[in-house]
């Protein structure tokens, strides 16, 4: 039995539903930044694949830019999810959304 390129899309889907509902159910904020990392995954998974079963490397390309730009929101995320952390003592979205004015 070999692994073809729509096991990896299914795995991929699953990996993206998992993130997705972390977002949505979760009111942690580390725990949301987290669950769009593992959805960046799951993209990167999907593109890996579909290069693979094309024989283009487009899909190896398009996976490097996307962990470098995932790279840079996880640095600038965590920043600010350290500095909230300082200030309020607590990560939770509900508590995030009286930062406003």
């Amino acid at each position: 039995m070999t692994v073809t390129p729509g096991w990896y899309m299914a795995l991929a889907a699953v990996l993206f539903v998992i993130g997705s509902s972390g977002m949505l159910l979760r009111r942690n904020a580390l725990i949301m930044f987290m669950s769009v990392e593992l959805m960046l995954n799951a993209i990167n998974l999907t593109f890996v694949a579909a290069g693979r079963e094309l024989n283009l490397l487009d899909g190896q390309v398009s996976v490097f830019f996307v962990m470098v730009v995932a790279a840079a929101v996880v640095v600038v995320g965590l920043a600010f999810i350290i500095m909230i952390f300082r200030r309020r003592s607590t990560a939770s979205g509900d508590e995030l959304s009286a930062l406003t004015g």
